[in-house]
């Protein structure tokens, strides 16, 4: 369900947005909830929650969330703090930086991945957040 709030009544962290086929925006999202996207975004996108990106969805920008599962396009580069999922259909151009990596045979991905990386604080996205590990 849309909109329902947690224990202490902000609907905000269990959000659910959706951006429905045939939609374009022009602009940046950032929400503390998850978000599903069928039509298109040009901008930057920066959540706390999940990303969903449906077969038909794309984005032209930069992408910041917890956790993502991609079956649509991506022009731009990826972080991911935990878990970052690309289904037979997705089509990545860029760069990506994930906690774990899931690539389904038939994906399409251009560009470089560090996996393992740690990402500090999703807050300070683009303030130079990303910090590798070292053996």
């Amino acid at each position: 369900m849309l909109g329902i709030g947690n224990k202490n009544g902000s609907a905000e962290a269990s959000a659910i947005n959706l951006i429905g086929l045939g939609t374009q925006i022009n602009g940046d999202i950032n929400s503390a909830g998850d978000v599903r996207i069928d039509g298109t975004l040009t901008g930057n996108i920066k959540l706390n929650g999940r990303l969903v990106i449906g077969p038909n969805g794309k984005i032209e920008g930069k992408v910041v969330c917890q956790n993502a599962e991609i079956s649509g396009e991506i022009k731009g580069t990826l972080e991911v703090i935990d878990m970052l999922t690309l289904k037979h259909t997705a089509r990545i151009l860029g760069d990506m930086v994930t906690g774990k990596l899931s690539i389904e045979p038939g994906a399409v991905f251009t560009g470089s991945c560090n996996m393992g990386a740690i990402i500090k604080n999703i807050n300070a996205a683009g303030e130079k957040s990303i910090a590798t590990k070292t053996a």
